[in-house]
């Protein structure tokens, strides 16, 4: 009895051992976005991912979306040599989305209305860097071009790699189009089931009557409307969870206030940001703040989810519906965020932004 008494004590001993272990370990992300610059809502989340220590981040992986994906490597490059940060390998994804595309788009257009912001697409104006149809330019830096390198191989492959070496561990942020990760689904079938979870800024639901009734170039959901198809192969896949943040992050803004609270510390970092700053909502903000720190959620829903991938009105259009009613046709249940602390959301943000990032 004695030894049977030892040997359960041992075991339990090594369980807690074990978990106080994994609770140690650091939470390991991909964060894969479409990161057009210099500054502002593409750019702004990855502090929150580099000024916390009990997050590793294994690699950026860029999209083209709301820029060309050249474009959005160079700006990326350039804010991880201000921060300091140049140890994190930046990874090359797609171009260009899997079926759509500008002349489709604007197919479309003609056929259905304006798409308030198209992204790449977007036609030239005077001060901007709209480049639609030369995908490959990479105009000069304001604060100066990178001297780094973005790292070899494309995102798909980096992505399938690092899920296969941290089975279960490894949480996927995707805050701009899917295509690269509809890429890492359809080279390898485990991808998805690999990764620990997804959390993905899109998926709007309310952004049709908030066109009307608010501004119609904020609410769209653009991450899937660039490439609805990629999305509908990310969102019908088996990821173990699925977290979406949509309608909630538009509840969110970048006002005078908040960047000078944010530049009352100044680093480098704080005064990119400052003069970088663009009065948007914090949408990629919120989606990395929230898959780091859930306990920011105060009110979430489950639903089945798919978006719409026939060429018509409602082409690029995510769906939901109760168990009761759902077609069953590959549709996956996701959490839908609806409600987050923003008082504790603003002050990570802050934290983040103010952190003191080391110099080499």
């Amino acid at each position: 009895m004695r030894c049977s008494s030892v040997g359960t004590a041992l075991a339990l001993l090594a369980l807690v051992l074990a978990s106080q272990v994994r609770a140690a370990e650091p939470m390991l992300v991909i964060h894969d976005n479409d990161f057009i610059g210099p500054g502002g809502p593409d750019i702004q989340p990855v502090v929150l991912l580099l000024a916390n220590p009990a997050v590793k981040v294994l690699g950026f992986t860029v999209v083209s979306g709301d820029g060309w994906r050249d474009e959005e490597t160079a700006d990326l490059l350039r804010f991880l040599e201000v921060a300091h940060r140049t140890d994190i390998p930046v990874v090359n994804g797609a171009v260009f989305p899997l079926i759509n595309s500008a002349a489709r788009t604007r197919a479309w257009e003609q056929a259905y209305g304006k798409l308030p912001w198209k992204g790449a697409w977007n036609d030239p104006k005077p001060g901007e860097n709209f480049h639609p149809d030369d995908p490959y330019l990479v105009p000069d830096h304001p604060s100066g071009n990178p001297t780094t390198k973005p790292a070899p191989g494309t995102a798909a492959d980096f992505m399938i790699r690092q899920v296969h070496q941290y089975p279960h561990q490894v949480t996927i942020l995707a805050t701009g189009p899917l295509t690269n990760l509809a890429l890492a689904i359809r080279l390898d079938p485990e991808f998805a089931g690999l990764a620990k979870e997804l959390v993905f800024m899109g998926a709007f639901l309310g952004a049709n009557i908030l066109q009307v009734s608010g501004d119609a170039d904020i609410n769209s959901d653009f991450n899937i409307l660039f490439d609805p198809e990629a999305a509908h192969i990310v969102l019908t896949a088996p990821w173990a969870k699925t977290t979406v943040l949509g309608d909630v992050t538009n509840q969110t803004m970048m006002t005078p206030e908040l960047i000078a609270r944010m530049a009352a510390v100044k680093t480098p970092v704080t005064e990119f940001l400052a003069q970088y700053a663009i009065q948007l909502p914090l949408w990629d903000e919120m989606a990395a703040a929230v898959a780091i720190d859930r306990s920011l959620i105060t009110r979430q829903i489950e639903a089945n989810m798919d978006v719409d991938i026939e060429h018509g009105m409602h082409y690029g259009q995510v769906h939901v519906w109760p168990d009761a009613i759902a077609p069953h046709q590959g549709e996956q249940k996701v959490t839908i965020v609806q409600a987050v602390d923003l008082d504790r959301f603003y002050d990570q943000f802050i934290k983040a932004a103010q952190y003191p990032y080391k110099t080499k």
